[in-house]
């Protein structure tokens, strides 16, 4: 193993390779901070350019970009309520609220090391853990899947405010509108209303630019505040170690989440982000500040969403399956050169197996001087007056959501999404649930008829193993915990 690790060094440790690296993150932190323009796109964009690259220096643009887009996301979301990518919605709950109050520069720095400390977590874990975990992926069917995502449904408790039956409302309204598109069994058009183009059903990106930034076009439009005012850029603020060391704990059970949720295929970012948001506020002894500006809120998007690049590695390098969309377009591009990633790959190719797993590391590295950079680049936003900066971010929003699937259908639904979430906002419903429940909808209803199908109707297939058994008295505990909880501030409320 020793000589394999030296030898993968003496590969990967050339000029041109650490250049590599670094290109490839500054681009994907240019592509996650440009609302739109998402990881996956920037991957298939450079694949090209990779082509006469020998395989470890692919490789090394590859995996930079991949890192890059991860963390980058979450500058916009702070900075202008407009997520770069969609695990960064969660970002917005907290990142947002802070910029209001003025503390954008420190919201991205806790974003970045966040994201630094998850990422190497979890490269750390695919190094040592990969076979292990990957094996363990494979357990999940669709039992495991549909009590996964029942107890990943516990996460609209978290995230609905003050009113939980508004939340319920808001994940219900999310799950019906996950159903539009073809049934995921008999391939039937459901909710079309005879329209080709919503086949695959709706855009997650045109629906998160609709309901987090088009809606705050339009509270900011209502409230008449692009009023020509004295505006002071948003500067970086470097993170101390006391409060990062504060945040640690939040960190750590962050990456755990990201690495769990995101070795197991179809998942990904997204869900990830928001369980670690919710786990941080069920145990945070602040409970009130999350949602209107707290640095642990941050700290569990970033720090899970940045900890699924290892773990949705862990099955494409150790299985050839991809745990998510992005890593999909990085199994295309390990098989354009030459590498078929599989339990084989460990033992035909494990010099250049180790050289990966140095470049993910050395890109862990790259990505604090890189973010530094972008966050003090992208914070100037801050300094262009309101009644400019709003009509660009309108413009970068139709850009972003045609340019994902060249659509102007996409264009009407981020519309429609902008107009809901702005009747949402004045209503005082939360956007988060309507978000968790359309992106769990696909997955459960999958889930539980394939499981239902597999077991002739038989109910209890969903606690025929122990995976499935945990997760649902994992269910059933969270909700008593919250009901407990919502029956003990009720009664603070009545007695004050």
């Amino acid at each position: 193993m020793t000589n394999d690790i030296i030898s993968a060094m003496g590969m990967l440790l050339e000029f041109q390779n650490i250049l590599a690296i670094f290109i490839g993150v500054s681009f994907g932190v240019f592509m996650g901070a440009v609302p739109g323009l998402t990881g996956t796109m920037g991957i298939a964009l450079i694949i090209p350019l990779t082509y006469n690259f020998p395989p470890i220096t692919a490789f090394c643009v590859l995996l930079g970009t991949y890192k890059g887009c991860l963390f980058s996301g979450c500058i916009p979301a702070i900075l202008i309520n407009t997520p770069g990518t969609p695990a960064a919605a969660a970002t917005v709950l907290d990142g947002y609220p802070l910029a209001q109050k003025g503390r954008g520069g420190e919201a991205m720095s806790m974003a970045l090391w966040a994201s630094v400390i998850g990422d190497v977590i979890s490269t750390i874990t695919l190094i040592f853990g990969a076979v292990l975990l990957a094996k363990m992926a494979t357990k999940f069917g669709p039992p495991e899947f549909s009590m996964l995502v029942l107890f990943s449904l516990t996460i609209v408790a978290g995230v609905s405010g003050a009113s939980l039956t508004k939340g319920l409302i808001a994940a219900a309204v999310g799950f019906m509108f996950g159903t539009v598109g073809l049934d995921p069994m008999l391939a039937s058009p459901r909710f079309t209303f005879g329209a080709v183009t919503m086949m695959n059903g709706i855009s997650l990106m045109a629906m998160l630019i609709g309901l987090f930034a088009v809606s705050e076009l339009l509270i900011q439009a209502q409230s008449n505040v692009a009023k020509r005012t004295k505006r002071v850029a948003m500067a970086y603020t470097p993170t101390p170690w006391k409060t990062l060391k504060e945040k640690l704990p939040t960190i750590f059970r962050g990456s755990i989440i990201g690495i769990v949720l995101g070795s197991i295929p179809g998942l990904g970012a997204t869900p990830a982000a928001f369980l670690s948001y919710s786990e941080a506020k069920r145990k945070s002894k602040t409970k009130e500040r999350f949602g209107k500006g707290s640095l642990d809120g941050v700290a569990a998007a970033e720090s899970a969403n940045n900890a699924t690049c290892g773990g949705a590695l862990i099955p494409l390098m150790a299985l050839g399956v991809p745990g998510d969309v992005t890593t999909a377009v990085l199994l295309g591009a390990f098989l354009i050169h030459g590498l078929a990633p599989g339990p084989a790959l460990f033992t035909e190719n494990i010099e250049l197996v180790y050289a990966i797993f140095i470049a993910l590391l050395i890109a862990a590295l790259f990505l604090p001087i890189v973010g530094r950079a972008a966050i003090r680049l992208f914070s100037l936003i801050t300094l262009i007056p309101r009644s400019v900066l709003y009509p660009i971010i309108a413009i970068l929003c139709m850009m972003g959501v045609y340019g994902f699937n060249s659509s102007t259908t996409d264009l009407w639904v981020m519309l429609i999404f902008g107009l809901i979430g702005f009747g949402m906002r004045l209503l005082e419903f939360p956007l988060a649930p309507m978000m968790i429940g359309f992106v769990l909808e696909p997955i459960g209803e999958q889930s539980v008829r394939q499981a239902l199908t597999i077991s002739s109707g038989n109910w209890g297939v969903f606690i025929s193993t122990p995976i499935s058994a945990s997760f649902l008295a994992l269910t059933v505990l969270s909700i008593g915990f919250i009901s407990f909880r919502t029956y003990k501030t009720q009664q603070e409320v009545n007695n004050t």
